[in-house]
C-alpha cells in the first residue's frame, strides 16, 4: 500500500476538523431541550448512585491546586495530544496510520451525530441550586478562557456550549490511550495510554463540562467507529480504483518497438537479430547479406 503523502493527510483532516467544528455550530439544541436532556441525564446517574460529578467539582472547586490544572488541561490537551499522536503515527507506524486516522474520524463524525439528536447542557450550565461550579469561569483569571468553556475570551460564539453528549474529549483521550498502548515500545508510553484517558474523564467531570453518562457514550461512541472503520477503508479503496481505473483509460497507448529476437531464430518481417547491421541491397536482392 502506497505511503499516505504529508499533504494530502493534512488537507483531509483540516476538511473534516472544519466540517465537524461547523456542523457543531449549525445543530446547536434550543436551551430548554438542552436543559431537560442534561437534567434527565443528571436524574438518571442519580437513581444508580453514580453521579461522581459533585464530589470531583466540589473538589477541584475547593483546591485550586487541582481545579486550575485540570481547567488548562481541558482548554488544551484535547488540541495538543491528538494531533500529536496522528504525527507520530504517520512517522513512525504509517502501515498503521490510515486505518488509525480513519477511525478516528469515522468516531468524530458519529459524535456530531450525537450533538444532533441529543443537544445537552452540561452541569456546569445548570441552574446553581444544583450544585454544580463552572471551575473555568471560576478560575478564568488563571487563563485564556472566560465563561463559555475553553473558548478564549470574546469567541464563544465559535463554540456550541450544548454539545455535551458525548463526551469527544474522552472518545478522542481514548483513541490516544490505545494508540499509545498498541504502538508504544516502551512501559512509559503504555503507562500513558491508560493514564491519559482516565485523566481526562476525571478532569471533564470535575471541571463540570460533562456527566459520567457523557464520557461513557464517548467511548460508545469510539467503539462504533472501530466496527466501522473496515467499512469505510474499503469504501474509500473501491473510489481509489475506480479513480485509477478512469486514469488509466484515458491515458494513451504506446506503440512498441518491433521486437528483438535471439540469435538462431528465424526473422519475421520488421524483426532483427540483436547487434544486426543494417545493410542495403539490390532490390531483386530477397536476402540480408
Amino acid at each position: 500500500m502506497r505511503k499516505p503523502r504529508w499533504w494530502a493527510e493534512l488537507s483531509l483532516l483540516a476538511v473534516v476538523y472544519a466540517a465537524y467544528t461547523g456542523g457543531r455550530l449549525l445543530v446547536r439544541g434550543d436551551e430548554a431541550s438542552a436543559v431537560e436532556h442534561g437534567l434527565a441525564i443528571l436524574r438518571f446517574e442519580e437513581l444508580l448512585g453514580i453521579d461522581a460529578e459533585h464530589p470531583l467539582n466540589r473538589l477541584f472547586t475547593d483546591v485550586p491546586a487541582l481545579g486550575i490544572p485540570a481547567d488548562f488541561a481541558y482548554a488544551s490537551l484535547h488540541y495538543l495530544v491528538t494531533p500529536a499522536i496522528l504525527v507520530w503515527l504517520f512517522r513512525r507506524r504509517p502501515a498503521r496510520y490510515r486505518a488509525a486516522r480513519t477511525w478516528l474520524m469515522v468516531s468524530t463524525l458519529l459524535g456530531l451525530v450525537g450533538f444532533t439528536l441529543l443537544p445537552t447542557c452540561p452541569p456546569r450550565l445548570l441552574d446553581p441550586a444544583y450544585g454544580f461550579t463552572d471551575t473555568m469561569a471560576h478560575f478564568s483569571a488563571y487563563g485564556w478562557w472566560g465563561g463559555e468553556a475553553s473558548a478564549p475570551r470574546g469567541l464563544g460564539g465559535m463554540t456550541n456550549q450544548y454539545a455535551a453528549m458525548p463526551s469527544l474529549h474522552v472518545g478522542w483521550a481514548l483513541w490516544c490511550g490505545v494508540m499509545l498502548w498498541r504502538y508504544g515500545r516502551t512501559p512509559a508510553a503504555k503507562a500513558l495510554g491508560v493514564a491519559y484517558p482516565l485523566l481526562t474523564t476525571v478532569v471533564v467531570m470535575g471541571t463540570a463540562n460533562h456527566y459520567l453518562l457523557d464520557a461513557v457514550a464517548g467511548a460508545a461512541v469510539m467503539g462504533a467507529g472501530l466496527l466501522l472503520t473496515p467499512y469505510a477503508l474499503r469504501l474509500t479503496g473501491r473510489v481509489r480504483g475506480t479513480a485509477a481505473v478512469s486514469r488509466a483509460a484515458e491515458t494513451p497507448r504506446v506503440v512498441e518497438a518491433p521486437p528483438v529476437v535471439s540469435a538462431g531464430c528465424e526473422t519475421s518481417a520488421g524483426e532483427r537479430i540483436p547487434g544486426q547491421r543494417s545493410v542495403t541491397t539490390p532490390a531483386d536482392d530477397t536476402y540480408s547479406r
